[in-house]
């Protein structure tokens, strides 16, 4: 019996490291910072400055829509931003701007919050 528990231990342990949480490889500044929320809706920017809303590539016109669609009928949604640490402020900016338009539009009030990779 503990021949079985010890073969499904470590069964588990190696499936959990094949799972890759994020699709979009992006080196994220550092914090000390523990923020956590229920992620309704992520935003990557790579260091292409690429817009993806759930690994789907979007530009910039259609960010407010694609992240409007995701949220769907959610009236208070968090919105993640991972964004490589090379990318300039005014990217992350434009997904804020976003965000704040769709709330001002639809009455809703949506949060946006910027994950990063805990210092070392």
């Amino acid at each position: 019996m503990s021949d079985l528990v010890f073969l499904l231990l470590i069964f588990f342990m190696l499936t959990s490291t094949l799972v890759a949480p994020n699709a979009i490889k992006l080196m994220l500044p550092s914090s000390n910072s523990k923020t956590m929320a229920k992620q309704t809706v992520t935003v990557y920017i790579n260091e292409q400055y690429n817009y993806f809303v759930e690994e789907t590539a979007v530009n910039e016109e259609q960010l407010a829509d694609m992240i409007n669609t995701q949220l769907g009928a959610d009236a208070e949604g968090t919105v993640v931003v991972r964004s490589d640490k090379s990318v300039p402020v005014q990217y992350v900016v434009n997904v804020i701007d976003a965000v704040n338009s769709i709330n001002n539009d639809s009455g809703t009030n949506h949060k946006v919050i910027l994950a990063t990779s805990p210092k070392k």
